[in-house]
């Protein structure tokens, strides 16, 4: 439920700011031992966000825990991967662990109701300031809202004003990506995603629940801001792959106009911020490429959702919460995110994707094992 902004000083075991997937599944999670929880959010449910919308598989255990089945609700399931250089040179394989396609605008709002149900509660407010004295945090927001937490988990994305205001390294520096996304009505398989490469970018395909295809492109700044519009970008460099062509000129989207995000940073984040608890791509973010991103953000919140509950029991200590998040988060995360990172460089050399479909198309079983580094073991309830 949503309360009147107007109450002042009220306190929680933990706030979380940020109702994306890793804060929605925080939320759950510590809901189900009766702590007071209260989750922050800036956008209403449903909302839209610039997202590949492919899960991996191995979260599935722990979306049970929380008491959610994605197929329940239309999520399609995905065997297949296909890949291409932006010469247009194929490959395709059966994906190791295998996954499923659901918009966040679908998972996002029934987490939402779920850690209603569960008695969390939520506000659509924006946080402005967070101090933290005495072993205790309090939360500031637009609206002149003011609440005390034990804890507090930063969930909020992939970059924001709060970052500024918490002084974060990385917001220093200016990132050269940007992406693009559109939900289309067009043929696509249902049971495979594909990442299409073009020059200076990559897009991610796959069908999502009500049979739309979710088309989600990153690209580099550089190369976009030569070209006028979207339209002539498509146009000018997408289409130059063939695969990215034929999907594009024979779907509709059903959105009005494309939704965009920039600055996007793959710059090495803290897990811990002035005591704060970073989770998905708060703390990290992977590149698209690797497609995992949603399920590294579930994962980080079931990692620290189950330190805060020892916390919150006093079974540890503040310090020993911070020291086992760090070290479990990069224990979990950091080789995938430097993988990915590795990645990313040599998909940005176009004359060595294009020398090395050959030898992934000699060793078959080479292309399921790349994908399986970027990936997780299936996740405990």
């Amino acid at each position: 439920m949503e309360k009147d902004h107007s109450d002042k000083n009220q306190v929680y075991d933990v706030v979380i700011i940020g109702g994306g997937l890793a804060g929605l599944s925080s939320a759950i999670h510590l809901s189900k031992y009766d702590f007071s929880i209260l989750l922050i959010e800036q956008n209403k449910y449903p909302k839209h966000k610039v997202c590949g919308e492919y899960i991996s598989n191995e979260v599935l255990p722990y979306l049970k825990f929380l008491g959610f089945d994605p197929f329940a609700v239309g999520a399609k399931k995905i065997s297949k991967f296909e890949l291409s250089t932006p010469n247009s040179k194929q490959i395709s394989c059966t994906l190791p662990l295998g996954g499923f396609g659901i918009s966040r605008h679908k998972i996002d709002s029934s987490l939402a109701k779920i850690a209603l149900q569960g008695g969390v509660e939520i506000i659509y407010d924006q946080v402005i300031d967070i101090n933290y004295k005495n072993e205790q945090f309090v939360i500031s927001t637009k609206s002149k809202r003011s609440s005390t937490s034990k804890v507090v988990i930063g969930a909020y994305g992939k970059r924001s004003p709060l970052d500024i205001k918490l002084q974060r390294s990385f917001i220093r520096k200016r990132s050269p990506y940007l992406a693009v996304k559109i939900h289309a009505k067009g043929n696509f398989p249902a049971d495979s995603v594909a990442l299409h490469n073009f020059k200076g970018g990559y897009c991610g395909v796959s069908k999502v629940e009500n049979d739309s295809i979710n088309l989600c492109y990153i690209t580099e700044y550089n190369v976009f801001k030569k070209y006028k519009n979207i339209e002539d970008f498509q146009r000018m460099v997408i289409f130059k792959n063939k695969y990215l062509k034929q999907i594009f000129t024979h779907s509709n989207s059903v959105f009005e106009k494309p939704l965009t995000i920039s600055q996007i940073s793959f710059s090495t984040k803290s897990p811990i911020e002035q005591h704060m608890i970073m989770c998905g791509d708060t703390a990290g973010m992977i590149h698209p490429l690797c497609g995992n991103g949603m399920s590294m953000a579930i994962r980080s919140a079931q990692i620290a959702s189950k330190l805060v509950i020892k916390f919150l029991k006093k079974e540890i200590t503040r310090d020993a919460l911070e020291k086992s998040y760090i070290y479990r988060w990069e224990k979990e995360f950091k080789q995938r995110l430097m993988f990915g990172h590795f990645v990313a460089s040599l998909f940005r050399r176009i004359g060595f994707i294009e020398l090395l479909m050959p030898l992934l198309k000699l060793f078959p079983g080479l292309l399921p094992k790349i994908i399986q580094y970027s990936h997780g073991k299936p996740m405990s309830a």
